[in-house]
């Protein structure tokens, strides 16, 4: 088989560049409520944000070796999605790793594993998503395969889908539907940008969202 696809870019940079400056709550309620990723999968520092097609990566549980082909082939901009077959505690990534992807330009990191050296990589400012910290070495012994799905985090990733990832989780848009959503994601902050100068005005939450029938109909009793 061919272990390592070839990068297709399958959404323009103006998109993209455009879901640079949304939550990505706002991304996930816009799309329909798909696209949830595991929770656990969370920013490595502070501030951390990730947006850009996937670059997907599936490791060996325990080695590192096609993370290291994936710094080789990923294009810039892109954001390496990488699985590692369940066996969590190591660190496949650490701080040379980092400092090569930020030298390619290479947009983030988002491993559903654990990651080492997260001061230093902090500290050059390369965002990482993770499942949390692991000293244990990795080796670099087994094939695996780059560019093609990936189950990560309770989703399916295909090559070019749009990762994005915030302080509040992450979600994945299909590159097919990503100009929808991202009008669908503009138009929902109109909406809410509305409702939220109601409130300022004073008008309740039960008011603004017809919550009165919903208690009516639950049988809500108040003194």
């Amino acid at each position: 088989m061919t272990h390592v696809l070839k990068a297709v870019q399958t959404i323009d940079a103006v998109t993209i560049e455009a879901f640079k400056a949304l939550d990505v709550a706002t991304v996930y309620e816009a799309s329909g409520r798909k696209g949830y990723i595991d929770r656990a999968i969370k920013p490595a520092a502070r501030g951390d944000r990730v947006c850009g097609t996937a670059y997907t990566v599936q490791c060996a549980p325990g080695d590192n070796l096609m993370l290291h082909k994936a710094l080789q082939r990923a294009p810039a901009g892109s954001i390496l999605v990488a699985g590692v077959g369940g066996a969590y505690d190591f660190g496949y990534w650490g701080g040379m790793m980092a400092a090569a992807a930020h030298t390619r330009g290479i947009g983030g990191l988002a491993i559903d594993g654990c990651v080492r050296d997260s001061a230093e990589i902090a500290k050059m400012g390369f965002p990482m998503f993770c499942r949390g910290f692991a000293i244990r070495g990795t080796v670099k012994a087994t094939l695996g395969i780059i560019n093609y799905p990936l189950d990560f985090g309770q989703a399916t990733i295909f090559p070019g889908d749009l990762i994005l990832g915030d302080e509040d989780g992450m979600v994945v848009v299909r590159a097919s539907e990503a100009a929808e959503v991202l009008k669908k994601s503009l138009e929902r902050i109109q909406f809410e940008e509305g409702k939220v100068a109601k409130l300022r005005g004073g008008i309740s939450s039960v008011e603004l969202n017809n919550l009165d029938k919903v208690f009516e109909s639950l049988g809500l009793l108040e003194e």
